[in-house]
């Protein structure tokens, strides 16, 4: 399945992300599930280890890592704001916004693309499924071929990883 990713999509997502910090921009990681966890990690390895002393730092936020926001906006406004209105209150034009999902269909992931194409941002994709709405919301998108949420959660682990390595 892996050999099946295609490999440009990977290499504009790498570029996006030179070019976000590059230009001290920052980048938004955000999914649910496993696609929340796989989002946290991402975020734990760019943020430690891909310092440079002649570099400017790589800017993350993980949107799915503040629970007391995710439960506030989840129990008083509605589940599908939990990644929108904070990225809303947080994001600039010209930052980046990550999203995850394996079916590509999450209500809340695609709520968050809207803002963030509202909002000015560069807007990657992580799904598999075939794509979901959520291909047709990204600037970069990658598909993994697949209909198994646990071997497209594993792709996108994959594919973050190979990410982070080409950016450190």
């Amino acid at each position: 399945m892996l050999s099946k990713i295609p490999q440009d999509p990977i290499e504009r997502i790498i570029a996006a992300l030179k070019q976000a910090r590059a230009g001290n921009r920052r980048i938004f990681v955000f999914g649910n599930g496993g696609s929340s966890a796989n989002a946290s990690h991402f975020v734990n390895d760019m943020v430690k280890s891909t310092v440079r002393p002649d570099q400017p730092r790589f800017k993350l936020i993980c949107l799915s890592d503040n629970v007391p926001t995710l439960t506030a906006y989840a129990n008083d406004v509605s589940y599908e704001v939990i990644f929108a209105e904070p990225l809303a209150a947080l994001a600039e034009p010209g930052d980046v916004a990550l999203a995850l999902s394996g079916s590509g269909n999450s209500p809340n992931v695609l709520r968050a693309m809207d803002v963030a194409k509202e909002m000015g941002l560069t807007r990657i994709g992580l799904t598999g499924c075939g794509g979901g709405k959520l291909k047709d919301k990204c600037d970069v998108c990658v598909v993994v071929p697949s209909d198994s949420m646990q071997m497209i959660e594993d792709a996108h682990l994959v594919i973050l990883h190979s990410v982070f390595l080409a950016l450190c």
